[in-house]
Order: C-alpha cells, then sequence, then structure tokens
C-alpha cells in the first residue's frame, strides 16, 4: 500500500509545503537546540548582537554568571573526587598546549637578561668591545629575530601544507638542537665564541618562530568540535583556551629569571654582587640553556606520539574543499576578500612589538637612579622578575575576560594600546622630572603599568586573532606573517634604539601605541563569541563564489570591522534566511549519510563524514517527511510498503507501533 504525501513519517511528494513550516513542536525545539544555542540567543530565537543594548548586557551578564556557577561547580565535584584532580585538568588543558611557548619565553628572554651577565664577566668583550666585534655583538639581537621571523613565515607554510603535526614536532625539534647548540658554543676566542653564540641563536630562533602560528592553531582547532555544529567550547572558551596556552611564555620569563638568579648564586660563593669571575659567568649561562634542554626534548616526545590528532581540522577543511596539498585558491582569496584583516593583525603586532621592546626603557633609567649607577646585576634582576609577575597578572586577566562579549578582543586590545600610550607619553614631556631621586618611584609605577596593560591588552589578543579571523586552510600562513610583522618591529626597536638617546625614545615609542589602537579600530573585526565553525561555512560561500548567498551571524555588524562595514560587507545579513540556510545544510549532510548508508552496506566507513550525533529521531523524522530526493523517496516508499504489511498482519504490532508515535 502506498500512503502518497500523507504517508506516516513520509516524505513531501508534492513538493509544495514550506518545510519551516510542517515542522512539529518538538521538532522546532531540537533545530533550535542545534542552530540556535541559548548562550547566544534569546529564547525567541534573536541573536544576542541583535537586542538592544541594555538587553544585551543582561542577557550576557545572566549566561556568563551561569557559566560561571557551572564551572565553579565541576571544580568542586573534582575537587572532591581528588584534591590534585583540577590541578591536573589545568596542567593538561593550559600548561601542555603552552608549552613550547613556555620553554621559547625562557630562552629569548634569557638572552636580554645574560647581556649584563656578559658585560660584567667578560667586560673586554661585550663591555668595551676591544677583543669582539661590535657588529657581532649586535648581531646577537638581530639574528635572533631574524631566525623568528624564518621559521614564523616557514613553518607557517609548512603548517598549512603537511599538517599542524608535523609544524609542532619540527618546532621542537627545531628547539632542542638549538639549545644543544647554545649550551655547548664555544671558541678558540672570546670574538670566536660570540659568532657561535650569535648563529645558535638565529638556528634556535627558526623553532621559535614557527611555535607562534602552530601553537595558536593548534590550540583553537582542538577547542572545535568535530561535529557537524558548534559546540559551547569553542564559543564561550575558546580565546581563554588559546591564551592560557600563550601566557605560558610569562612563566618562561619568570623561571628562567628565579634560575638565573639561583645558579649565580652558586656559582658565585653566594653572593650575586659583583665582579663576576668567567668561570661563574659561563656554568651561570651554559646551565641556564641545559635545564630546558631536558624540557624540550621531553616535549619533541609529547608531540610525536601524544598529539596525533593535531591536524584533524585542517584534514577536514581540505577535504571539503578537495584539496590535497597547499590551498593556494584559499591563500589568493584571502587577500581579496580578507586583505584589510591583514593590515589590522599586521600592523597591531608590529606596534605592539615596539612596545613590548621599549618596556625595558623604564627599568634601565629607574635602575640607575635607585643604584646610583652600581655595577651588581642582581639589582635590575630583581626588578624584571618583579614585572614579569605584574605581567602575569595581565596575562591571567586577559586570558579571563577575552572571551566576555561585552568586552572582548577588540575593546581590550584597543584598551591596552591606549594605556601604553599614555603611559609612554607622559615620562616623554617630564623625562628628567620622573627620574628625579625625589619623584622616581612614579617613574617604576608607569614601568609595571605598562607591561600590565601590554599583556592585558595587544601582546595577548594580537597573538589570538591573527589566527582567528582567518579560515582554516591557511590559518598558520596568516598568522605566521602577522607574527613575522610583529618581529619586524622588534627588528626596529632594537636599530632605532642604538642611534637615538634614551628621552628621545621616550617620544618617538608612544605613537606605535596610538597608531596599533586606530588600526584596531578601523581593521579588525570582534571575533567574540563568533564559533570557528560559522566562520568556515562563510567561507565555503565565499570560496564557491557566492560571498552573497551567506546570511549568517559571521557578517553581523558586531562581527565585521569598521572599514568592512562601511564598504557594506554585513548587507546580506538575514537571520530568518540564515536559519533556513542551516536547516538545508543539514538536510544536505543527513542525505549525503543515508546515500551513503546505502551504497555502501557495510563497507568502508569514513569518520570524518559518518559523524550522526546530531542525527536525533526527530531530525530524522522531519527530514525524511520533507525530503525531495527521489532516492529518500524511493526507500521511504519500500519502508512504507514493509510498514502497510506489519500492519495488516499483526493487530499487536499495530497497536504497539501507534502508541510509540504517539
Amino acid at each position: 500500500m502506498d500512503y502518497g504525501p500523507a504517508a506516516p513519517h513520509g516524505p513531501d511528494m508534492t513538493g509544495t509545503h514550506n518545510p519551516i513550516h510542517q515542522m512539529t513542536a518538538n521538532e522546532r525545539q531540537i533545530f533550535n537546540y542545534l542552530l540556535r544555542p541559548d548562550d547566544l540567543y534569546t529564547e525567541h530565537g534573536v541573536y544576542w548582537a541583535d537586542l538592544p543594548l541594555a538587553r544585551q548586557v543582561k542577557f550576557v551578564a545572566s549566561y556568563d554568571a551561569k557559566e560561571t556557577k557551572r564551572e565553579a561547580s565541576n571544580v568542586w565535584s573534582m575537587f572532591k573526587i581528588d584534591p590534585l584532580s583540577p590541578v591536573a585538568y589545568y596542567f593538561r588543558n593550559m600548561v601542555l598546549p603552552g608549552a613550547g611557548l613556555g620553554l621559547e619565553g625562557y630562552v629569548l628572554f634569557s638572552i636580554g637578561n645574560l647581556k649584563p651577565l656578559f658585560a660584567a664577566g667578560f667586560p673586554a668583550c661585550w663591555k668595551t668591545e676591544t677583543v669582539c666585534n661590535a657588529t657581532w655583538i649586535a648581531a646577537v639581537e638581530y639574528l635572533e629575530i631574524c631566525g623568528i621571523i624564518v621559521g614564523q613565515i616557514t613553518v607557517g607554510i609548512l603548517g598549512d601544507w603537511l599538517g599542524r603535526r608535523w609544524g609542532l614536532i619540527q618546532d621542537a625539534t627545531i628547539m632542542f638542537l638549538g639549545l644543544i647548540m647554545l649550551t655547548a658554543a664555544w671558541g678558540t676566542t672570546l670574538n670566536g665564541w660570540v659568532i657561535c653564540y650569535v648563529w645558535s641563536l638565529f638556528f634556535y630562533g627558526i623553532g621559535v618562530g614557527g611555535e607562534y602560528p602552530m601553537t595558536a592553531t593548534s590550540g583553537m582547532e582542538n577547542a572545535v568540535g568535530s561535529g557537524k555544529v558548534s559546540t559551547k567550547e569553542d564559543r564561550l572558551h575558546r580565546g581563554r583556551k588559546v591564551t592560557s596556552a600563550f601566557l605560558m611564555q610569562g612563566w618562561g620569563q619568570f623561571f628562567n629569571q628565579v634560575i638565573l638568579i639561583v645558579l649565580l648564586l652558586c656559582f658565585h660563593h653566594g653572593s650575586g654582587n659583583g665582579p663576576y669571575s668567567a668561570v661563574a659567568t659561563q656554568w651561570t649561562y651554559r646551565i641556564s640553556f641545559a635545564i630546558p634542554a631536558v624540557g624540550t626534548l621531553w616535549l619533541v616526545y609529547y608531540r610525536t606520539y601524544k598529539m596525533r590528532a593535531a591536524s584533524k581540522q585542517l584534514a577536514a577543511a581540505k577535504k571539503k574543499s578537495k584539496v590535497t596539498g597547499y590551498d593556494t585558491q584559499s591563500l589568493r582569496l584571502t587577500f581579496t576578500y580578507f586583505g584589510p584583516r591583514m593590515i589590522a593583525t599586521c600592523g597591531a603586532w608590529f606596534a605592539n612589538d615596539v612596545f613590548f621592546y621599549g618596556n625595558k626603557l623604564f627599568q634601565s633609567e629607574f635602575i640607575s637612579v635607585i643604584t646610583n649607577s652600581g655595577t651588581s646585576i642582581m639589582p635590575g634582576w630583581l626588578y624584571n622578575l618583579i614585572n614579569v609577575a605584574v605581567s602575569l597578572v595581565g596575562y591571567y586577566l586577559a586570558s579571563f575576560l577575552i572571551d566576555n562579549k561585552l568586552y572582548g578582543r577588540k575593546k581590550m586590545q584597543m584598551v591596552g594600546f591606549l594605556m601604553d600610550f599614555i603611559l609612554f607619553i607622559v615620562p616623554a614631556f617630564h623625562f628628567e622630572y620622573y627620574t628625579s631621586k625625589e619623584h622616581v618611584v612614579s617613574f617604576q609605577a608607569m614601568y609595571f603599568l605598562s607591561s600590565f596593560f601590554n599583556q592585558f591588552g595587544p601582546n595577548a589578543v594580537t597573538f589570538l586573532v591573527a589566527a582567528e579571523v582567518y579560515p582554516t586552510p591557511i590559518r598558520a600562513t596568516a598568522h605566521g606573517i602577522s607574527a613575522a610583522f610583529g618581529k619586524l618591529g622588534a627588528l626596529l626597536a632594537a636599530v632605532m634604539y642604538n642611534y637615538i638617546d634614551t628621552p628621545t625614545k621616550f617620544h618617538v615609542v608612544p605613537w606605535f601605541g596610538l597608531m596599533g589602537m586606530i588600526v584596531t579600530l578601523v581593521f579588525l573585526p570582534d571575533t567574540t563569541g563568533l564559533d570557528l565553525k560559522e566562520q568556515e561555512r562563510r567561507w565555503q560561500f565565499i570560496r564557491a563564489g557566492r560571498e552573497e548567498d551567506y546570511h549568517g551571524i559571521a557578517i553581523h555588524p558586531k562581527h565585521l570591522s569598521l572599514y568592512e562595514r562601511l564598504r557594506g560587507v554585513g548587507k546580506h545579513y538575514d537571520p530568518d534566511l540564515d536559519y533556513q540556510q542551516k536547516i538545508e545544510d543539514l538536510r544536505s549532510d543527513w542525505e549525503a549519510g543515508q546515500r551513503r548508508i546505502t551504497s555502501e552496506k557495510g563497507g568502508h566507513h569514513d569518520e570524518d563524514e559518518a559523524d550522526d550525533s546530531v542525527w536525533s529521531s526527530d531530525v530524522s523524522t522531519y527530514f525524511e517527511k520533507t525530503s525531495k530526493s527521489p532516492l529518500i523517496r524511493a526507500n521511504q516508499k519500500e519502508s512504507n510498503e514493509r510498514y502497510a504489511d506489519d500492519d495488516t498482519s499483526s493487530p499487536d504490532r499495530n497497536e504497539a507501533t501507534g502508541l510509540k508515535q504517539e
């Protein structure tokens, strides 16, 4: 028997009904749960950013309070089972993903910490430069930065070409070999040793440079679920996950300074004051590099055997685009459609790194005032330790607030740039006043505050958004290019500071903060709360040449830059059309799954495509009764005929099935 269009759970044979209006209340509830999650939409299906400002604040505050309570409850439950389990969770989800950045932070910032020790232990080489070539002494900073730039661009491209896991393993291997070279650096003369030391830094820098795009992209993509719809973890905590890995750089700096202080006390007869012997200097510096070498060797093992799924999201994106190697089309389209975003991520990172290295200007000045230009390096190290501790507070506060929809990435970066501008411009015009002995405490306060706002602002945000605002196929490349521009800012600072005096430096540096704030305001979109799957969905429309057919929240004015809004990028935003479009996208995936089931019949099973986690019975029922696919209709007709035969032959079965349908 053929029930036709009225068949129980049957398809729409006529094709005349609007599928949305055919939904039952239960089906609509399930689709709203899948496509309009309660952390983004009100109970009436209104996107939070479409609400009036007062209701936006109420909506965000209410949900954040609920989420905070849920997380606190989970931590307490873990603690009751095992008091150390919250620590283990933090180590597994925050420390391990950022271990590479922690190790590179330890080593890179030790270069600056070791320079005063080298100048004190080998004054004829590092201070007066009578036995060493001044060019090679200056090259310590230049070649280190050049190595990082090479790594950022090269590994960024290779990470998109060969995969995230390969890039992570390569970075750790290069850093390990570089640390062996730094620990064992030697020469028949002091100048020969400096040359060996410099090239070891260059080699190590290549691994460090690759760590930036690889850690950012892998940490971000690991927060995304493998299903067909986005996850709350991605929407609510993606920024925290990435910045929690990034802040390990701060812990690397902290432990480097602590270890250097302890080693110097051990090898210098328990005293931190000069004069410092060549033997004490050598032992202190070599042991300080040998310690992270052990951790980096372990990192090679961990990434090789414990991070096998690091490239999963990239592989899925390539498969969807039918690309096997490097996606040159996506790279070309990225520069076409997201070129202004490149201005934002490159320009802001460039400005930030001028500030980041300019922060040391404060320290050298107030220490010389406090110590009356003494010869001991210990006061500088101790003040640097305090500064790193203040920076860590900024790192953690950025991690906690970077996913807040009312503050988020863009506002945090703009406020950080503005505060650094103010904190540098004030002493610039009153330099002698603030560097006098009577007012040096105010100078110190501005030093620590500039460190805080640099971390609680552009330093954390640039690392995150340089990957977040770009599509998966070229995400590592874009991040590497942005980070390389940042290091060009550092290189500019390193060169420029050698040719101008300190008061002039304070007049030059602040304007980079103002530049960073303007670039952020005009060209950077705010991706706070916008899940990566929605951005990838928009990208598929762009890649197919159908940009105007996308109507979703990725082009909501809230998530576009000022420049993009002025260009009319968001003119196609339509939440109702987008809702229907998402349902049809799910229908296409469901029908593809049905065709696969029909054709395979127990054959090869593709895990990437066969995720049926969203296909509840109500979803499947809805797609069956509204499908226009001949294959689905044929399958359903065959099923209905069997159903009718069973009805006539088994009254008991008919009764039971009727109860189930009710």
